[in-house]
């Protein structure tokens, strides 16, 4: 075997690791196909005879790369945690992964992505994040690279690395970890909907955490839809108007976590995914966006349109 096919083998065996690490950093699943690809063509181009751990080596390559995808972006994807969640302005709910109820439960393969998948809350959280803050966080807290690797990436002392790893690590603490039960999640959603169903508004309120927030994201196409509503009451009463997509929901997990899907007889309306803890719904993720919609969701949710 040569050396450059010995390369090539190493680099498709690592592709999903540099995909999660792309995912992590971008939040978009195209970005994160397009960060990989540009880690090949990087990589492809240096001699790789003397590298000793080909692993740390590419995840340092996409690391960059991801850094400098995340410096070019636009200010409106930048904003600080603080402006994101007061302001409506530039909110993006990050791709999601979807399955649905009846994969989860028969397919191990899915089964596994769905226990190994990074929730939306936690997400949006890294999405809020200074660049140099996540790229710290995300190598270091999530595939263990050295602090030293890192500020040569960033061009900063290890020190430093370590200080900004540990910034965003306070951060990221604000994101409600999903409960481990996925019957209890289930429950839940499945007592918000019927509370909604019935016109209940006290049993919404029951199942809402006093500091529920609701973050919507309809893109270019469906502006109208993009909003952050926060408080229990705020919440229920929005969901009391959408009694009547009720026939069109089907139940899906959202990067682990328990969600639905709203398919109507013209195609995808949103997807809506829950963080559940200690049974009390405390944030709701919401895409709809048609032009994500059709992209994320898998065929057995689109069903027959």
């Amino acid at each position: 075997m040569t050396a450059t096919t010995e390369f090539e083998h190493a680099f498709t065996a690592l592709q999903p690791r540099l995909r999660s690490l792309a995912y992590r950093m971008l939040g978009s699943f195209s970005d994160a196909d397009d960060a990989v690809q540009e880690t090949w063509l990087s990589a492809s181009r240096v001699d790789v005879s003397d590298v000793r751990n080909l692993d740390a080596w590419l995840t340092t390559v996409a690391g960059r790369v991801c850094l400098m995808m995340l410096r070019s972006r636009r200010t409106r994807d930048a904003v600080s945690l603080d402006a994101e969640l007061g302001a409506t302005d530039g909110i993006r709910v990050p791709d999601a992964a979807i399955v649905s109820d009846a994969s989860l439960h028969s397919s191990p393969d899915a089964a596994a992505a769905a226990s190994e998948s990074v929730g939306l809350a936690m997400l949006i959280v890294l999405q809020a994040l200074k660049p140099d803050e996540r790229l710290a966080f995300v190598l270091h807290d999530t595939f263990a690279l050295p602090f030293d690797d890192i500020a040569q990436i960033l061009e900063v002392t290890p020190a430093s690395a370590r200080q900004l790893a540990s910034r965003a690590r306070t951060k990221v603490r604000t994101a409600p970890a999903p409960d481990p039960d996925r019957r209890r999640q289930r429950a839940a959603v499945d007592a918000f909907f019927a509370a909604a169903r019935d016109g209940d508004f006290d049993a919404l309120l029951r199942v809402l955490h006093p500091q529920v927030m609701l973050r919507s994201d309809g893109g270019e196409l469906r502006a109208s839809a993009t909003a952050i509503i926060r408080g229990p009451r705020a919440i229920a009463s929005q969901a009391m108007m959408f009694t009547s997509f009720s026939p069109y929901r089907k139940d899906a997990w959202i990067n682990g976590a328990a969600g639905v899907a709203i398919v109507g007889p013209h195609g995808p309306i949103s997807v809506m995914a829950f963080t559940v803890v200690d049974g009390i719904i405390v944030e709701i993720q919401v895409i709809a966006d048609p032009g994500r919609l059709t992209a994320l969701l898998p065929d057995d949710l689109l069903g027959d349109r």
